[in-house]
């Protein structure tokens, strides 16, 4: 008894807390692992994120669809997008805990090298969150592209020709 005593005491004065994160931080770490795996191109950690019916829609319309559709996705980027990062920044994230959900709004910024410049695209995303076996996970993003720049890639819109 006194050794847990103690534990605590010591625990508490250096700032530990043995409280479980709120969902609200869990998904902000969670993304934030997620930022990582991109800045690394490791699409096999990033798929680690999505359940299994996943749905993506991209600034460019592109959609993807399942684990392996969002996996596709991103490789495909990496590919094709000299030194390509994306970097996603949650502005809000609301909890709806009896249902095991949750929306995080943000900004996000990707850039990459194109033969006549840094393209920076910027805008802003929706996610749809589910907790399944105490997990949470990406259900569903949606990236609305706001501003562009850097290259003649911007000129090039979906659909534009």
């Amino acid at each position: 008894m006194k050794l847990r005593l103690l534990l605590f005491v010591c625990l508490s004065m250096s700032g530990i807390s043995l409280a479980q994160p709120s969902a609200d931080q869990q998904i902000r770490a969670i993304r934030q692992q997620f930022n990582e795996a991109i800045a690394r191109h490791d699409t096999t950690h990033l798929a680690s994120f999505f359940t299994d019916d996943y749905t993506l829609l991209s600034a460019r319309n592109t959609e993807a669809k399942g684990k392996e559709g969002g996996k596709r996705a991103l490789a495909n980027a990496f590919r094709t997008q000299k030194n390509v990062v994306y970097v996603r920044t949650p502005t809000q994230i609301d909890v709806f805990a009896s249902w095991h959900m949750a929306s995080e709004t943000g900004r996000w910024t990707g850039t990459w090298q194109e033969t006549d410049g840094t393209v920076m695209l910027t805008g802003t995303y929706l996610a749809k969150w589910h907790q399944i076996n105490g997990q949470w996970a990406l259900r569903a993003e949606v990236f609305t592209p706001l501003t562009c720049s850097g290259s003649s890639y911007c000129e090039k819109g979906p659909g534009v020709k």
